[in-house]
């Protein structure tokens, strides 16, 4: 009760602290080879070293029994073959493949993993893998003094995470986000770490509370969890991309998702009936501002039961989504995961009598406080609940609707500990475990039985969803919002980072609600939030009730007609957008980068939380505090222009850039091209004019990059009907050439030829254009 009072400082609080007995994994006894690794008999517990690929390695210990290697909730892949040679002396067994080294340490067991050149990824030294008798377990890490940490998902606080403790529980925070709020709705067990320019990861897949500490002192870290085994990979990078492509390569990828869910989403806490939501997209097609999606909050339905609407204030949903689809805006509908206990209520009559919701191991249903009041949970750990829960998306689908909003799913309950009660007894596919060891997927298993079986009902159609809570690989099913931020312009800072790490912990798909969901925002404030979100990878504009109304036009022409020219701002930025998205399914890469992602030799990068890089040659720096018209912005290696003026700026210093309130600074690399597109209206959202802005770079300079493009709404590009171009960009002292070398797929767009325009060329240097048989492209004079 007192805890925000002063008296929780009181000296009589002090807790005397206890020593914590940790029991060691003990020396090794022995070991031998499996098919996919090696086994080690220690004092105390057992190990399992895996070789996944030849930069990925697993180690799992268990205090009492042999090691479990299925299972995850996380990792999809499965290992490979590697040729791994071993060596036996007295007092060390070195595992060699053709890019690893893994030393084992006899007495006691301690790990170290290092390349050939005596880079190392991981050592252990005085302390290594143990555990408590309460089943707790953890593992001890050395740490250098040049280690910068990134990742572990959504968290609050600066890009690096070096001195920080993060847990992994996820949770409902209502309360203000604060550089010290955690944990948070999402768990992410994983981090990559940039020493020196070279990379690696590491991900503890376990799926009980778990905890970081980066801060223990500046010779290690740690990380433990409440039970479970100790099961982990190192990902041996070296480059922070590769990092990312491996971490994806266990955890899966994100699927390409539809282009209207890239576009502009407005939402509101909540827009209460139809004629509300008919009026709101009125209001944005008239002022030819542009919007793909309006989301409807709890209070479209029918006294919050979900796979319901209120016929009273929305009487006709069939027909509300039908007309606004002809306006060139879809409906996203929230759903929760608590059930109304309702006896009459359809969904919770099914859930009772068909076994479908969580219980006790007496055999009680949980019940839990929700919006609805009294409500039961599904049971999403069972393969058949996750099949009755996504047929009932038919109530959506089959009205036209393509996308669904989950929340509330960490699961969120109304009591003292924020969810569900830890000794629920989940029925897990034949493996019953507690819910204190399931809860953080949760949110994972409820993204993946609605993104299922809206893929299943849509016909073809890619599905979107949205979801608040996730566990490590929530990117195969969800992109993710960071929750219940609020209008402050430190929460407009912080969203930079915090958007940046999830991309490095594998999703690429998020971005925080722009405006500030809870208090009220400003014009400033919103004009400034409204910019950045243009360039964040999910754009959407959202506010709590009995706070003031954040739609653009809120606030006068003035600022209406700033945020109307950066949201027409991210259609004209689609075509290379969708093609950074594009990549971002296939290689893992982040469409929203921090520097030192593009940079990690350049040690200024490491901690830059006020800019960021779309792709590879795109500089973002945003203005982020009030009144403010100036700013410093660092530029890497290399030559910059000025995306709006076509000014020059030299990389690898500082510059103070200017920029009024209807201005954000955006900086292009020099030498390389970006792809544009246009806005044409609301209704008709397909570009009919591309177009390749080239910028044209000094003597040598040669840029590569994929032009991707398909119908933007089907998985016909599975079958052929895509796109991809390899552009090549040469910069030399007479021409710029541009080359497409190789064309894929058999989709044919409608804007037919793509045009190309040059910026910056010097009076000598002519443009020439070397086109494959099968594309048009033509310069732009």
């Amino acid at each position: 009760m007192l805890e925000d009072t002063s008296f929780a400082i009181h000296p009589g609080n002090e807790q005397q602290s206890k020593a914590v007995l940790y029991r060691d994994i003990g020396s090794m006894k022995s070991y031998k080879q499996l098919d996919t690794g090696y086994f080690f008999q220690c004092e105390n517990g057992q190990v399992t070293i895996q070789f996944f690929t030849n930069s990925i390695i697993r180690v799992v210990m268990n205090q009492f029994n042999e090691p479990k290697l299925n299972g995850s909730y996380a990792v999809i892949a499965s290992p490979e073959y590697v040729d791994v040679k071993d060596s036996d002396s007295e007092e060390q067994v070195v595992l060699k493949t053709d890019k690893l080294n893994v030393t084992i340490q006899k007495s006691p067991f301690r790990l170290t993993i290092l390349d050939h050149d005596g880079n190392t990824f991981l050592e252990e030294g005085e302390r290594g893998m143990a555990y408590r008798e309460n089943g707790e377990v953890t593992a001890f890490k050395k740490m250098s003094e040049d280690d910068h940490f990134y990742g572990f998902g959504e968290k609050s606080g600066h890009l690096d995470k070096r001195g920080e403790t993060y847990e992994m529980w996820n949770t409902d925070v209502y309360a203000p986000h604060n550089p010290e709020t955690d944990p948070l709705y999402e768990s992410i067990p994983y981090f990559m770490t940039l020493r020196n320019g070279r990379a690696h990861g590491l991900f503890f897949d376990n799926t009980f509370r778990t905890t970081f500490n980066m801060k223990a002192d500046n010779n290690g870290y740690s990380f433990k969890a409440e039970g479970g085994q100790l099961d982990y990979y190192v990902l041996a990078g070296p480059e922070p991309k590769s990092v990312l492509q491996q971490y994806t390569h266990l955890t899966g990828k994100m699927p390409l998702p539809p282009k209207w869910a890239l576009g502009y989403h407005q939402s509101r806490y909540s827009y209460k009936s139809e004629e509300e939501v008919r009026e709101l997209a009125s209001n944005f097609v008239e002022k030819d501002i542009p919007i793909d999606v309006i989301h409807l909050d709890i209070h479209y339905m029918n006294e919050y039961r979900v796979f319901t609407f209120d016929k009273e204030k929305f009487p006709d949903p069939a027909k509300l989504i039908a007309d606004l689809r002809e306006m060139g805006i879809r409906i996203v509908p929230i759903v929760d995961p608590g059930v109304k206990k309702d006896a009459e209520y359809t969904i919770y009559q099914e859930g009772i009598t068909q076994n479908q919701f969580c219980k006790y191991i007496e055999g009680d249903v949980y019940i839990g406080d929700v919006w609805p009041g009294e409500s039961a949970f599904p049971d999403l750990t069972e393969e058949s609940v996750r099949n009755w829960w996504a047929d009932k998306h038919e109530v959506y689908t089959s009205i036209g609707i393509e996308g669904i909003w989950n929340d509330m799913n960490e699961p969120a309950v109304f009591n003292d500990t924020k969810t569900m009660d830890v000794d629920v007894m989940h029925r897990n596919d034949g493996k019953p475990a507690t819910h204190r060891e399931l809860h953080n997927v949760y949110g994972l298993l409820m993204s993946k039985a609605t993104y299922e079986g809206m893929e299943k009902q849509l016909n073809g159609k890619r599905p979107f969803l949205l979801t608040r809570a996730g566990f490590a690989g929530v990117q195969r099913y969800a992109s993710v919002w960071t929750g219940d931020n609020r209008s402050f312009w430190e929460h407009l800072q912080m969203s930079l980072p915090m958007v940046m790490n999830l991309g490095v912990s594998g999703v690429p798909f998020a971005g925080p609600d722009v405006g500030g969901f809870a208090h009220d925002t400003s014009a400033e404030l919103l004009v400034r939030w409204t910019q950045v979100g243009a360039f964040t990878p999910y754009f959407r504009n959202h506010s709590a009730m009995g706070t003031i109304y954040q739609e653009p036009w809120q606030f006068g022409e003035d600022n209406e007609a700033i945020m109307k020219k950066y949201i027409q701002m991210r259609y004209i930025w689609m075509p290379q957008l969708y093609s950074l998205f594009y990549q971002a399914s296939v290689t893992g890469h982040p469409v929203m980068r921090p520097l030192f992602m593009e940079y990690p030799e350049d040690q200024k990068t490491y901690n830059i939380n006020d800019q960021f890089m779309i792709g590879n040659n795109v500089v973002v720096a945003p203005i982020l505090a009030p009144s403010v018209t100036d700013r410093a912005v660092y530029l890497p290696a290399g030559q910059w222009i000025d995306y709006e003026t076509g000014v020059q700026y030299e990389g690898k210093r500082a510059h103070l850039i200017h920029a009024e309130l209807d201005r954000m600074p955006i900086f292009i690399k020099q030498g390389t091209a970006i792809m544009q597109g246009e806005w044409t209206s609301n209704q008709n959202k397909n570009p009919h004019h591309v177009q390749m802005d080239v910028y044209a770079g000094a003597n040598g300079e040669t840029y590569n990059f994929t032009y991707y493009d398909d119908d933007g709404e089907t998985f016909d590009f599975e079958n052929g009907a895509f796109m991809e171009l390899s552009i090549e960009v040469k910069s030399t002292t007479n021409a710029v050439v541009v080359t497409v070398s190789d064309q894929s797929g058999h989709y044919k767009p409608a804007y037919g030829k793509i045009h190309v325009n040059v910026h910056g060329l010097h009076d000598e240097q002519d443009v020439i254009l070397n086109n494959n048989d099968n594309v048009a492209i033509s310069l732009v004079k």
